[in-house]
């Protein structure tokens, strides 16, 4: 087998791989008929790559082996990528004395305007506010922007509206005063509202790091828009809504660098791994688990929440766009 596989005693970790793939499998098929439904078969064909995303395991030398499909929209990929991004940038990143967190956006478009102001305006305007202060840092006259910066969409179901922006960490106040002023500059108040523009200090590097590594929007949606916890209304998925944002998003990087370069460091790589008693199991969407059809034996043991189960099976929208 290649690659480290998972501790097959880390039950924890099991149990939300188990979780996030009972999410995938439902939520990828709606994308899928989506996707099927606009004659876009090469996403729907994606869809239902990350469906069967880790469906097939190798169970051997107490851990468990299977391919990934990198989607994403595959949640079970998601946290792999949340993990090496974190390995990889952590060690840069706490170096910086005062990091602060930044967020900028621009006002909500309908769904027909979403491609085109995420691609051709939102990244544009972001790379000529970089090569504005290149010029400026290479004459001496300002700081050379660095960070690290997503971007993300969220939708409003009310409104029926789209949110671009891009979550930003830079090293301190400076830089991060630089691009808000920059970008209200850039924009005006014709296409955005200053007041959306954010800056905090980062108080805890990885969890702001996590919260810049997501896969585009949120999959759970408040329908009434409701900040506070005490909303009586379910979450609901907007799944039609939620292939519009990733097919705006596609082929471009939706976590990057600018600025600087990563310190070395020595990444572990997966390397072929020889397994002689093993056992192939699959996964079961009745069963929510791994199972081995042999022995009838499950993998986790997960049992999804009542909660969980009837969001999926009743709450997910396919018509609100």
């Amino acid at each position: 087998m290649y690659g480290n596989g998972t501790d097959q005693s880390n039950k924890k970790a099991l149990q939300g791989k188990a979780k996030r793939k009972y999410i995938t499998q439902y939520l990828t098929r709606c994308l899928a008929k989506i996707a099927t439904e606009k004659g876009d078969k090469k996403r729907a064909q994606q869809y239902w790559n990350s469906w069967h995303c880790q469906s097939r395991l190798t169970v051997g030398n107490g851990r468990t082996f299977g391919n990934f499909c990198k989607n994403r929209f595959c949640l079970v990929c998601l946290t792999n990528r949340k993990a090496d991004i974190i390995n990889r940038y952590y060690p840069t990143l706490s170096k910086w004395e005062d990091p602060h967190f930044v967020t900028l956006t621009i006002k909500s478009v309908p769904a027909h305007k979403l491609n085109k102001w995420m691609k051709e305006e939102m990244i544009r305007a972001f790379r000529r506010i970089r090569e504005k202060y290149k010029k400026r840092h290479q004459r001496g006259k300002a700081p050379k922007l660095i960070g690290v910066k997503s971007l993300e969409c969220n939708y409003n179901p009310i409104r029926k509206t789209y949110n671009p922006h891009f979550h930003i960490i830079v090293p301190n106040r400076e830089i991060a005063e630089i691009l808000k002023k920059e970008w209200q500059l850039l924009w005006t108040k014709e296409h955005t509202y200053h007041k959306a523009q954010h800056i905090r200090r980062v108080g805890n590097l990885e969890r702001d790091l996590v919260e810049i590594i997501k896969y585009g929007s949120k999959i759970f949606t408040e329908p009434d828009m409701k900040k506070k916890a005490q909303s009586k209304i379910p979450p609901l998925i907007y799944a039609a809504a939620l292939d519009n944002i990733f097919c705006a998003m596609k082929g471009h990087r939706l976590f990057d660098r600018f600025g600087f370069n990563l310190d070395k460091a020595v990444r572990k790589k997966g390397k072929q791994q020889v397994v002689v008693d093993y056992e192939e199991i699959s996964y079961d969407r009745c069963a929510s688990d791994w199972v081995n059809y042999d022995t009838g034996e499950v993998l986790v043991g997960f049992v999804p929440s009542g909660q969980l189960g009837w969001l999926l099976k009743n709450n997910i929208d396919m018509k609100n766009l």
